[in-house]
């Protein structure tokens, strides 16, 4: 019975289980093993025949090889990712309509005081709207840290969308930009609390195998937003006079949409078991979730972390600050976060527009749409690498891809007077720019976060992260057009510093969480050192010894 593993160098090897020394032979035809499972680096020592103990990795057994996708499972994520699907709408539908809303702001002042607005005071409300959305997401980031299950908030915090959707939609006919600006804020607090509870909720659902995977599309449903609302801002759809009431206030339809699915999901089962203290129907939940009734192992892994808990005092936000053991992997969290923010993309998204436009590029909005192409097309391509290359290796890829694109950006931009085909060059630095982020950058930071820490210091961590990642966006948003002023198109230089730096980072200090339970990774930083991950095969199966032969 041979065992061929696709997606290592392992080529075909006879394959033994040995739960506590009792053996059990598996047909080699009923495994499907997947990369995360499957920590065997070959040894020229190492015989034909291997026997696997469960004592390194509780989580090894029968069921970690046929983990498989669920229609429960399939359901619950879908359900959620829709208010990431929301955030990255609200993220984008601002920009294209603007020439049309500053009028409705004129039209709107010359109603009220019989004359035109200054222009100053024109930039300071456009500056406002696009701002507050992120006071709004700040905000919403640090209430994650509430000890309200993740399917019912998620239910919950749809009430701000409708509300949103109101005050923008009418804003028009009520003839007051105060609507519009409060129902920004409104949807900005709804997408602050979806950039945490989301994250947050697929992990707790998601099988170990899967978790890297099915966390990545949270950022596939908010650049799916985005380029939804580039598409819906042309001027022949929404984007106009007459429709931009409607393109900001459609967000109620996926928001009755989530309203409709989500008491369909099913809740945590990690918030019954370990917040709840529920077992039977935390049990009952991941029979649904994994298709399986044998959930055994995924138990083991839930009680443990409850034990570690339970030896843990409640922890704050100021506590992760404190505690030595939680140091570490909340600095991890928030550079990571801020990797993210300050790598220059939203200002390439902020601002495509007029970068094209510098570029000399005839019809910049279409360019625009085709970086949201791209955009979306390298999630999908994170989607399923991120189980085989990892983590780590895929952010250390994407940042520094974006450092050399941000470069070719840099010199294009600076040539372009003396060489029009530069405009060429710089479509495609924006395009690899963008991809290159998709690869590493944009979706991990999201959920990594929720696999560095157990279930008691999670909400607040993913508070942090939020908040550091809200902030960052703001920083962005309200001083790139200032700073791109001051340097020119030397802008670029700036993110490509901060690029390498947040490279180092990476490399030195945040570990591979691919394949490890949240209380592996967990015990890693409190022993601080390694987990057992990073050790070699010899050193996981220690049963064995490191130099024993069958």
């Amino acid at each position: 019975m041979s065992f061929t593993a696709p997606s290592s160098n392992v080529t075909s090897w006879d394959l033994i289980f040995c739960p506590q020394a009792k053996l059990e032979v598996f047909p080699s035809r009923a495994l499907t093993v997947p990369q995360t499972s499957l920590l065997l680096k070959p040894r020229p020592h190492w015989p034909r025949i291997l026997i696997w103990s469960p004592l390194p990795r509780p989580h090894w057994t029968r069921t970690s090889f046929l983990c498989k996708l669920t229609g429960r499972l399939m359901l619950a994520v879908g359900g959620a990712v829709l208010g990431s699907l929301q955030f990255g709408y609200n993220t984008g539908v601002i920009n294209a309509p603007q020439k049309v809303i500053e009028e409705f702001y004129n039209q709107t002042w010359i109603h009220r005081y019989g004359e035109s607005i200054l222009p100053t005071t024109l930039t300071t409300l456009w500056s406002l709207s696009v701002a507050i959305f992120s006071v709004g997401g700040m905000i919403g980031s640090f209430s994650t840290s509430l000890p309200i299950p993740g399917r019912n908030s998620m239910l919950m915090m749809n009430l701000l969308a409708f509300v949103s959707a109101v005050l923008m939609g009418f804003s028009k006919l009520g003839k007051s930009f105060e609507m519009l600006i409060l129902g920004r804020f409104i949807i900005g607090v709804y997408c602050g609390l979806t950039t945490g509870f989301v994250p947050m909720y697929v992990g707790e659902v998601s099988p170990t195998a899967l978790r890297g995977a099915l966390g990545t599309l949270h950022q596939l449903g908010i650049v799916v937003g985005i380029l939804i609302a580039q598409v819906f801002g042309l001027d022949s759809i929404m984007g106009n006079e007459d429709l931009w009431p409607l393109l900001l206030s459609i967000i109620f339809v996926p928001a009755l949409l989530q309203c409709i699915v989500l008491p369909f999901c099913p809740e945590s089962p990690r918030f019954l078991l370990i917040n709840r203290n529920e077992e039977n129907r935390a049990k009952s939940v991941l029979k649904k979730l994994r298709g399986t009734a044998d959930v055994t192992h995924d138990l083991q892994e839930m009680k443990e972390e409850s034990r570690q808990m339970m030896r843990e005092k409640k922890v704050t936000i100021l506590e992760l600050f404190r505690s030595a053991a939680y140091r570490q992997p909340i600095l991890i969290a928030v550079v990571l976060q801020l990797s993210q923010q300050l790598s220059g993309i939203n200002a390439v998204f902020y601002y495509s527009t007029s970068i094209f436009e510098k570029a000399g590029v005839q019809q910049p909005v279409y360019a625009t749409i085709g970086s949201g192409i791209v955009n979306t097309a390298f999630t999908v391509v994170s989607l399923f690498v991120v189980e085989r290359a990892g983590r780590r290796t895929l952010h250390l890829i994407g940042l520094a891809g974006m450092a050399g694109c941000a470069i070719l950006m840099t010199i294009a931009l600076a040539l372009l007077e003396q060489l029009p085909w530069m405009s060429y060059l710089s479509i495609v630095a924006i395009f690899g720019f963008v991809a290159f982020f998709e690869v590493g950058p944009g979706p991990i930071p999201w959920f990594i976060v929720a696999e560095l820490f157990s279930q008691g210091p999670r909400p607040a961590a993913i508070a942090v992260a939020g908040f550091s990642n809200w902030t960052s966006n703001f920083i962005v948003g309200m001083c790139f057009q200032y700073v791109e002023q001051l340097c020119g198109p030397y802008v670029f230089i700036i993110f490509t510093v901060l690029l390498v730096l947040f490279f180092i980072f990476t490399y030195f200090k945040v570990p591979e969480t691919k394949g490890r339970t949240f209380d592996e990774i967990a015990s890693g930083f409190r022993q601080g050192g390694n987990s057992q991950s990073d050790k070699t095969p010899e050193e996981l199966f220690h049963p064995l010894g490191a130099d024993s032969q069958v």
